[in-house]
Formats: C-alpha cells, sequence, structure tokens
C-alpha cells in the first residue's frame, strides 16, 4: 500500500485485487487471505487483527502448510525485504552461530516434518538458535501449536506494516 492510502480506510477502501496483493505480502495462504478480505470493511485495525488471528486459527493444516512455504529458513539469505528486516538480528550472528542455525533447521525439519517458523523480529541470531533448540524437544502437536502461533505473530507484525503503523 502506498503511504496515502495506509491506515484501515485506506485498506478497506482498495479493490479486491489490490487487498489481495496487500495481504499476500503478509501471509501467502491463500484461504487465510480469502478469509481475511471476507471481513472487510474492517473499521478497526484491531478488527482486521482479531479476524486474521481467527482465520489463521481455523486453517487447515495444509493451508499452514502453504503459509510456511512462503518464510525463509531461519538463517538463510532472503529476496523478501518482510523476512530480511525481520530477521535482521541474524546478520550480525557469528560465523558459529549461522552454522548452528542450519544445522538446527535441518534437525527441526528432520524431526517436525516442516520448516522452523519464529517471529524473529527484534531477536539475535543466538536468541532465535536458543529457542530452535529449545523448541526440538517439543513433541510434535505441541510444536505445531507453537508454530501457529508464531505465524500468527508474524502475520500482525506484517499487517501493521501493511497499514503504515510502526511494528
Amino acid at each position: 500500500m502506498t503511504d496515502e492510502a495506509a491506515g484501515i480506510t485506506g485498506f478497506d477502501a482498495l479493490s479486491d485485487a489490490a487487498a489481495t496483493d496487500a495481504l499476500l505480502g503478509c501471509c501467502v495462504s491463500p484461504a487465510w487471505v480469502r478469509g481475511v478480505l471476507a471481513g472487510r470493511p474492517y473499521g478497526s485495525a484491531e478488527r482486521l487483527y482479531e479476524t486474521a488471528d481467527a482465520v489463521l486459527a481455523a486453517l487447515p493444516e495444509d493451508e499452514i502448510d502453504r503459509a510456511l512455504a512462503g518464510h525463509p529458513r531461519i538463517g538463510d539469505r532472503t529476496d523478501s525485504a518482510a523476512s530480511a528486516r525481520e530477521q535482521s538480528g541474524v546478520a550480525a550472528a557469528t560465523d558459529t552461530v549461522r552454522v548452528a542455525l542450519a544445522e538446527g533447521n535441518r534437525a527441526y525439519e528432520q524431526r517436525f516434518g516442516h520448516r522452523y517458523l519464529v517471529c524473529a523480529t527484534g531477536r539475535s541470531g543466538a536468541e532465535l538458535l536458543d529457542l530452535l533448540t529449545a523448541r526440538l524437544h517439543n513433541d510434535p502437536a505441541t510444536e505445531r501449536a507453537v508454530m501457529r502461533t508464531e505465524l500468527a505473530k508474524i502475520n500482525r507484525i506484517r499487517l501493521r506494516r501493511m497499514l503504515g503503523e510502526t511494528a
């Protein structure tokens, strides 16, 4: 969205095509985008955030997997400005932390069958590695629930940025 179209009023006024594009920048799950679009007009950012959370919570696992596909591995280089901004704490990480993150990502994917997802905003590479290491001890059901919570946090940050709010 452009600066002049920022805010919930601007989002509510977008064409469906433009709103779809804006939402896909937040989460690549087509079902999530359709669910969030269906709630327009929102009138308040909080209503948008609540709806986005509810739609995400109701998504079937295959749609969650689609959403995960839109996120690079923690520590990988990315073409996504949003992901690069969110993972900026990894940029200052030591080579040792970067190697450990890559190894941890592989172990996580082998254990759980999906990408390690964490809300990386404001966290250092070492902190992200510590979280990854701790989460490797979760059982698969617990970890799936944690991953959904992290995805909701990321979506909210991206929605706030989409609306022109500081995230």
